[in-house]
């Protein structure tokens, strides 16, 4: 039933292979092939899928997803974990079997390691209904599980799929696009903000009793240095701060 071919040895393996072990409905298929591939994961394995395979429900929610041309598809999870390294069974239940527990945080964190060790890690999920069977289970390392609400455990398996998904990446930096628009403000600019702002207090007599400056100059300063000010957020607390004593040549009106 293998669909397409896969040769363990032929293949590097940087990320973890994700494999839905008896998957039930197209669409969580094809939402998981989506939200993997959101993440740059391409290695998805399925394991005598329900349905068939190809599976028209899975290919209109993928839309487009890489993953329709790699995935892979096996009869039993022996053949489908074939070349793996370390292998992280999903459930939400305990199954009374002694192994290392850990959450999807943990289990990534690992999985790397394993991964730059020149292993593959791969990830069992199960079906919808029922989860992973005993005999899936007992072939992991370890069991993976999600802090879900005890009375509410059931989680749709796409979902699942992006959560671990997520959590592989979670150590990456953010996307470039995203960098700071405008540089942080250097030393010697806070500098010049907070004497500004404490020369102009101190002539409105904000400073009282005197004594009590320094500890008042440094509440004000800690305000200023916790917000990570930009040059530009710099520039225009110093322009607030000339608006507010000199004006800007406009009249004062004085309401009653």
């Amino acid at each position: 039933m293998n669909s397409s071919a896969h040769a363990s040895s032929s293949r590097e393996h940087v990320d973890p292979a994700f494999i839905l072990v008896h998957p039930q409905m197209g669409e969580n298929i094809g939402a998981a092939m989506r939200v993997m591939a959101n993440f740059g994961l391409t290695d998805l394995r399925l394991v005598a899928p329900r349905d068939g395979w190809p599976n028209e429900k899975a290919e209109a929610m993928a839309v487009g997803s890489p993953l329709l041309e790699t995935v892979t598809v096996f009869d039993t999870v022996e053949a489908a974990i074939e070349g793996c390294g370390r292998l992280y069974a999903t459930t939400a239940r305990p199954r009374g079997m002694v192994k290392p527990v850990l959450t999807a945080r943990q289990a990534m964190s690992e999985a790397r390691g394993v991964a730059e060790a020149g292993q593959a890690p791969a990830v069992l999920f199960g079906a919808e209904r029922a989860g992973l069977p005993n005999e899936a289970i007992v072939r992991a390392n370890a069991i993976l599980t999600l802090p879900v609400e005890p009375g509410f455990t059931s989680l749709n398996l796409s979902m699942a799929v992006g959560i671990i998904a997520h959590e592989w990446r979670a150590g990456d930096p953010p996307p470039p696009e995203f960098k700071p628009l405008e540089a942080p403000a250097g030393q010697a600019e806070m500098l010049g903000l907070f004497e500004h702002f404490e020369t102009e207090l101190d002539r409105a007599g904000f400073f009282y009793p005197p004594e009590k400056t320094p500890l008042m100059t440094q509440n004000l300063r800690n305000i200023f240095t916790r917000q990570g000010l930009t040059q530009q957020e710099v520039r225009t607390l110093r322009g607030a701060i000339k608006a507010l004593t000199i004006g800007r040549g406009k009249a004062r009106v004085v309401r009653d």
